[in-house]
């Protein structure tokens, strides 16, 4: 079965960190890219970081480069999100998606993505 499995959520103050771990399985890991996006409550989807796997290549939106970091680990299938300094406007459900190698402008977008995972919700408070 074709599937990736978000973890990681949580609940912490504003200031704190999390790890998100996004794992996949039922394909081809290597050839793919792995998009992190998140929903807040009453907004729309939106990109927060893409890494391409068979390379190495990372995109970030602007506003939240150099708090978060997207890292890969082939050998288990998980590629991880490290959001540090985490503020109240940071809570969404973060989801992990699947895409085929691309540039950041399509991946950020999630365009063309073929899987989804279920999402992790991610609260953090003021």
């Amino acid at each position: 079965e074709v599937q990736l499995v978000e973890s990681g959520g949580g609940l912490v103050q504003a200031g704190g960190s999390l790890r998100l771990s996004c794992t996949a399985s039922g394909f081809t890991f290597d050839d793919y890219a792995i998009g992190w996006f998140r929903q807040a409550p009453g907004k729309e989807r939106e990109g927060v970081s893409c890494i391409n796997n068979s390379g190495g290549n990372t995109y970030y939106v602007a506003s939240l480069k150099g708090r978060f970091t997207i890292s890969s680990d082939n050998a288990q299938n998980t590629v991880y999100l490290q959001m540090n300094s985490l503020k109240p406007e940071d809570t969404a459900v973060y989801y992990c998606a699947a895409l085929p190698p691309t540039t950041a402008r399509w991946c950020l977008r999630g365009r063309y993505a073929e899987v989804w995972g279920r999402g992790t919700l991610v609260t953090a408070s003021s």
